[in-house]
């Protein structure tokens, strides 16, 4: 698997960089020196911000700007009724250029205070990218942040005004913010950063307690965060094989219990013991606490078609539902259900987490299961879903927050989770056939189009994790990942379509049980109904007349 991947790095090192640059690895320049001012656009009206973006751009492909205008308009029409539109295409097709080009030949750009500084300043060029503001958009988008806001940071890197509390970074950091479009289109462009499936969720848990209005400092948190916990997983995979005896290609993506105050209690009959839990790509790993040592790691596969159930349970001393804390397995392996306590003072955020990072490791098997896919697009889907937990990860340690139902972090719990998910679920499938597509010969873009990468696996390959050594990786597939200038992805389609069905389901279900009364009240409730749908009038009626028969 190292082998290929360096083959793949090495096919794409000159994919948008004729001249080959010396700005590779970590030399990489993000700045903005201003030594590109007379090389640049034509098209008119350019904030300063979307000048600087594409100077910098221009710099890390080691290309002029007219270079890469030149690329743009040989595949894009002009349209000058839409000025603001069509610099915005011209932005991200720079920009994926760019960050595909530093994706590929960094592995630690998470990490780099510069790139992070650069991605969230092509957001605010995307939200700005005229002087011509559009509507609702404030001049203060253009601002960069001051250099006072960078001081004031610990040993870490982590701020310490804003260590403790989101609210504080939003009072400090109030000048520059991003729109939720803006975070779309630009943030999946780093598969680590985002996923189109989960993009907007991501972004209105980062926006909580900023009014929807994304802060550099928040951003930036979350960025750390997010690096922290693959630098973590990463070493996280040594110490624990030895005990565990993983198979080949299995990544471990948490642990819990180790911590005394905050044990994992498993459950089986009126019996009950602490020890160590552990979420793999695969499985479950319960290691019960002996004196001293942990004891031999009982498997719970989720890999396999066992009939496998996840859902959070009650538990209690000998058997008693008192707490609701605990997350059952069953499947035709085990003879009885499992439960897995996750005891904590107030709340059970710790056990809800827990249950949706196993049932999306649990429905991406499923998902794989139900496909004819070959090796490549399996990896592809257990890559998605491990890059999603990391993300949900960070999200919860750096902002101490958990979204709610319908605002998972994880692609395929949303898919399941979401009334009409199914769309989402084939568009995805339809995409992975796509990674292994022979190209349409003399369409526009066809061999783009129709010549897909593994993007997730990728990612996670130049992160340093190998799901299988001896992946089937096509080298000669284009690392242009799912997103495409002036284009939206079919993916996220298929979320909105899925979220808007959602709506007018809970909208029509709220009508009904808003006219639902009992006694002569309900007559008058299907006349007012029938003003306003037949369709409520004949449910109503339906309802009102069950009700007095059972009655």
């Amino acid at each position: 698997m190292e082998t290929m991947m360096k083959n793949f790095m090495k096919s794409h090192q000159t994919l948008f960089n004729p001249t080959k640059s010396s700005n590779t690895n970590k030399n990489i320049n993000y700045q903005h020196d201003g030594d590109g001012d007379g090389d640049g656009s034509t098209i008119p009206s350019l904030s300063p911000l979307a000048h600087s973006v594409l100077s910098r751009s221009a710099k890390i492909l080691a290309v002029s700007v007219q270079e890469l205008q030149r690329r743009f308009d040989a595949e894009h029409e002009a349209d000058s009724q839409q000025l603001v539109k069509h610099t915005r295409i011209f932005l991200e097709f720079c920009c994926y250029q760019a960050l595909h080009h530093v994706i590929t030949n960094r592995s630690d750009y998470l990490s780099d205070k510069d790139f992070r500084r650069f991605t969230y300043d092509m957001m605010l060029a995307w939200d700005s990218p005229t002087l011509v503001l559009p509507v609702n958009d404030s001049p203060q988008n253009e601002t960069s942040i001051s250099s006072s806001e960078q001081q004031g940071e610990d040993e870490d890197g982590w701020s310490l005004f804003y260590s403790t509390t989101t609210s504080m970074a939003v009072q400090v950091d109030d000048t520059i913010t991003v729109g939720r479009e803006a975070f779309a289109r630009i943030a999946p462009a780093c598969p680590a950063v985002a996923d189109v499936i989960t993009v907007h969720n991501l972004f209105d848990s980062l926006t909580a307690s900023s009014d929807s209005r994304l802060h550099f400092l928040i951003y930036d948190k979350y960025l750390r965060s997010l690096d922290k916990i693959i630098r973590t997983a990463k070493n996280t995979q040594g110490p624990l094989i030895s005990n565990l005896q993983l198979a080949e290609g299995e990544i471990i993506l948490d642990v819990d219990g180790t911590v005394p105050i905050q044990p994992v209690l498993q459950h089986i009959g009126i019996s009950a013991w602490p020890g160590r839990l552990t979420l793999t790509n695969h499985a479950i790993y319960f290691e019960s606490l002996g004196v001293g040592l942990y004891d031999k790691a009982v498997i719970y596969d989720l890999a396999s078609d066992m009939k496998q159930v996840i859902k959070p349970e009650l538990t209690g001393p000998l058997g008693a539902r008192l707490f609701d804390k605990a997350v059952m397995y069953k499947s035709t392996s085990v003879a009885e259900p499992v439960y897995f306590e996750f005891p904590e003072f107030k709340g059970n955020s710790r056990r809800d987490y827990w249950l949706d990072v196993c049932l999306e490791i649990l429905h991406a098997h499923r998902f794989i299961q139900k496909n004819n896919f070959n090796e490549t697009q399996q990896l592809e889907v257990l890559a998605r879903a491990i890059l999603g937990i990391f993300r949900c990860r960070a999200v919860r340690e750096a902002l101490c927050c958990f979204s709610s139902h319908y605002k998972t972090l994880l692609a395929f719990k949303l898919a399941e989770s979401l009334p009409g998910g199914d769309m989402i679920l084939e568009t995805l499938s339809s995409r992975l056939a796509l990674l292994n597509a022979t190209p349409v010969s003399g369409s526009p873009r066809g061999k783009q189009q129709l010549r897909l990468s593994p993007v997730a696996l990728l990612t996670l390959c130049q992160l340093g994790f190998t799901l299988q050594k001896e992946a089937n990786l096509d080298v000669e597939v284009l690392a242009f990942g799912d997103l495409w200038a002036g284009e939206t992805n079919p993916l996220e389609i298929a979320v909105k379509q899925s979220v808007s069905d959602t709506g007018k389901a809970e909208a029509a279900q709220a009508t009904v049980d808003k006219v639902k009364v009992e006694g002569i009240d309900t007559n008058v409730a299907v006349m007012k109904g029938f003003l306003h749908s037949p369709k409520v009038l004949m449910g109503s009626f339906l309802h009102a007349s069950l009700d007095r028969k059972l009655a």
